[in-house]
């Protein structure tokens, strides 16, 4: 699934070439890409029609396309394969093409959502007074966000009693970190994802959270990270971040700072990626 780094990519491709044009019409070729719109799809598409889209917006993985004088956005779940592409009006239909949003101008380009395993969709929901979709208004900030608040993200660490890939991965307390770049992160401070959080120290968050912030600004310099083709940019290309990453992915080769072998681990549904001499094992854990 995209993280931060990913969805960044694709806002900013949005604001170059949606942001500030007039919808004209908007075509939904199947259902369950707007199963999130209560009211359907002839509603959604309905809502659309001539109205400006805004500035796109972020926060965290989620992504949203601001109607400029309704106090509605479009937001926008990318799910495992969701892309929003930016093609010619003439260009041939995706495989998997579930969305189609036509603009009132002469620039010759459309708006697509493409969904090969239909998990993402569109929907229109009411902004919160801080221009936030209302259903994601519990999200907490990103660390990318120059409003993140680290002195609370560390108390909130330290109230939490969990460990720290389970912290990291909270929407509630920290957005837009997944499970490649928590494993990124984590193998950058030495610490190991069972670590509980209650006993770490002001210092220690504020390292873990430079690195957060260096391997996502990292990722977002090339791209982010692309492992198929199910992840491109709005103009169909891939990242390379994938090419960098020092833990995710590496399991039997040698770490990258000892050359130890890395190991991979079962991790609440998904792999967990580490260093088994520079990420030591937690006393409780072991």
């Amino acid at each position: 699934m995209p993280e931060l780094p990913e969805v960044e990519v694709v806002r900013r491709g949005l604001a170059r070439w949606v942001a500030q044009r007039i919808i004209a019409d908007a075509e939904v070729l199947h259902p369950r890409a707007v199963r999130r719109h209560i009211a359907g799809g002839d509603d959604f598409t309905y809502r659309l029609k001539g109205h400006r889209v805004g500035t796109p917006s972020r926060r965290g993985k989620y992504l949203w396309l601001p109607l400029e004088d309704t106090g509605q956005s479009v937001l926008a779940h990318l799910g495992m394969s969701g892309q929003l592409l930016v093609q010619p009006q003439d260009a041939v239909d995706e495989k998997h093409l579930r969305i189609r949003v036509r603009f009132a101008d002469d620039l010759g380009t459309e708006l697509r959502f493409v969904d090969q395993r239909t998990f993402g969709g569109l929907s229109l929901h009411d902004n919160t007074p801080d221009g936030l979709p209302d259903v994601i208004a519990h999200i907490a900030r990103d660390p990318l966000d120059p409003l993140f608040d680290d002195e609370a993200f560390h108390q909130a660490l330290r109230r939490k009693r969990t460990t720290i890939k389970r912290a990291l991965l909270d929407q509630s307390l920290i957005s837009g970190v997944g499970n490649i770049y928590a494993d990124e992160a984590l193998w950058r401070s030495r610490v190991h994802y069972e670590r509980p959080t209650a006993g770490f120290t002001r210092p220690r968050t504020a390292e873990l959270l430079g690195h957060v912030r260096d391997v996502m600004n990292a990722a977002l310099a090339v791209g982010g990270t692309s492992f198929d083709s199910l992840y491109v940019n709005v103009n169909g290309e891939s990242g390379y971040f994938d090419r960098s990453l020092d833990a995710y992915g590496r399991e039997g080769l040698p770490c990258k700072r000892c050359a130890t072998p890395m190991l991979r681990r079962p991790w609440m549904n998904r792999s967990s990626y580490f260093c088994p001499k520079c990420q030591r094992v937690p006393r409780a854990v072991s």
